[in-house]
């Protein structure tokens, strides 16, 4: 963990907590809660988790799932 960004991650999730809710994960994307919940219908979106009935999502599923959704090239 001598990572700087993993250290920071760390820090913020002693600060709060890593989940996020539907609308705060699109946030944390930028992309609307709306999409965020077709990808999760889809099965095509982020890991995301039940906690009773709410879904959550982790911070580190996000940002893995960006970084697996990333382009070099537009149209891929």
């Amino acid at each position: 963990m001598d990572n700087p960004d993993d250290i920071e991650r760390a820090q913020r999730a002693k600060r709060g907590s890593p989940f996020l809710n539907t609308d705060q994960a699109a946030a944390y994307l930028k992309i609307s809660s709306r999409l965020l919940k077709r990808l999760r219908v889809r099965g095509e979106g982020p890991v995301f988790r039940r906690h009773s009935r709410f879904v959550q999502y982790h911070i580190d599923d996000l940002d893995l799932w960006s970084r697996e959704h990333s382009a070099r090239e537009i149209g891929r």
